[in-house]
């Protein structure tokens, strides 16, 4: 069983740093770990198509950059997706959609093993033993080093609905929860306020969720866009980020690019200089 990086920088104090794909390409992978500037990659994998030969070549990709892997999963797949991503290599999940201490409890025991280990939990662990690469397929099947893997994954989950910000002091007291992210895109359309997220109710949601979460000695997180906009983040106590999706980058660039070329091409073409040929 691989040691797992992220787990390892949020038990020693570190600050983390880690980037979204939507792209199933595993070269994007290597790219981003050829950096050296990244703990993990998050697939976000509730907004993109994917196979579970995808999973598993991004897993493979995980190793070869040495780094971390979380793969964001939807409401309705919580334990299919998430022995999915563990099994695959992907180490850690973000839970989408919380709306209940039951959804809580659940994603936590969709991570953990079903073993008595797993005790302290709210509810047992519910995550079995496969045959997947994580254990080598066959190496470390069912083993202590497999139980042990599945209580060093971090479980990450998303504060972004109206019914989780009513529930939160209950929802972040489920024992397992590791890190929090809040959601202003959902939180926003769900107050009708879609599309204004520096509004003021969500900056005030945004909050209340990581000063919640850092009174409970859980890892609040950021998702931006820049790193200017980390200091907000930073000046309220946080200090992990994921930072740029793979598709907003690309269609930036095409964006400004592609207006910069228009500007150019229709712009009259200047003389040439004396003594050019």
């Amino acid at each position: 069983m691989r040691p797992n990086r992220l787990r390892a920088a949020l038990d020693s104090g570190h600050p983390t740093l880690g980037t979204h794909l939507l792209s199933v390409w595993p070269t994007l992978v290597e790219l981003v770990g050829a950096t050296g500037h990244y703990d993990y990659i998050e697939f976000t994998a509730e907004y993109a198509p994917f196979t579970l030969h995808d999973l598993d070549n991004l897993g493979r990709a995980l190793e070869l950059s040495h780094l971390s892997g979380m793969m964001k999963v939807e409401q309705d797949q919580y334990l299919h997706q998430a022995m999915r991503a563990i099994g695959s290599g992907h180490q850690n999940v973000l839970f989408a959609d919380i709306r209940s201490v039951a959804d809580a409890e659940l994603a936590v025991a969709s991570v953990r093993a079903e073993a008595p280990k797993s005790a302290g939990l709210s509810r047992v662990g519910l995550h079995g033993v496969g045959m997947r690469r994580d254990v080598g397929t066959l190496r470390d099947v069912g083993s202590e080093a497999y139980v042990e893997a599945l209580g060093q994954a971090v479980v990450a989950i998303m504060i972004e609905k109206v019914e989780a910000l009513e529930n939160l002091d209950a929802i972040l007291s489920v024992p397992g929860i590791d890190m929090v992210q809040f959601g202003p895109a959902d939180y926003a359309m769900g107050i009708g306020h879609p599309g204004q997220f520096a509004h003021p109710k969500v900056r005030d949601a945004e909050r209340r969720v990581i000063e919640t979460a850092l009174a409970k000695g859980l890892h609040p997180r950021a998702e931006i866009h820049e790193p200017e906009q980390a200091e907000r983040y930073r000046a309220m106590g946080v200090k992990h980020f994921c930072i740029g999706w793979d598709v907003s980058i690309l269609q930036r660039f095409w964006a400004s690019a592609g207006a910069a070329m228009r500007g150019i091409e229709t712009a009259p073409a200047e003389a040439p200089k004396a003594g050019y040929r």
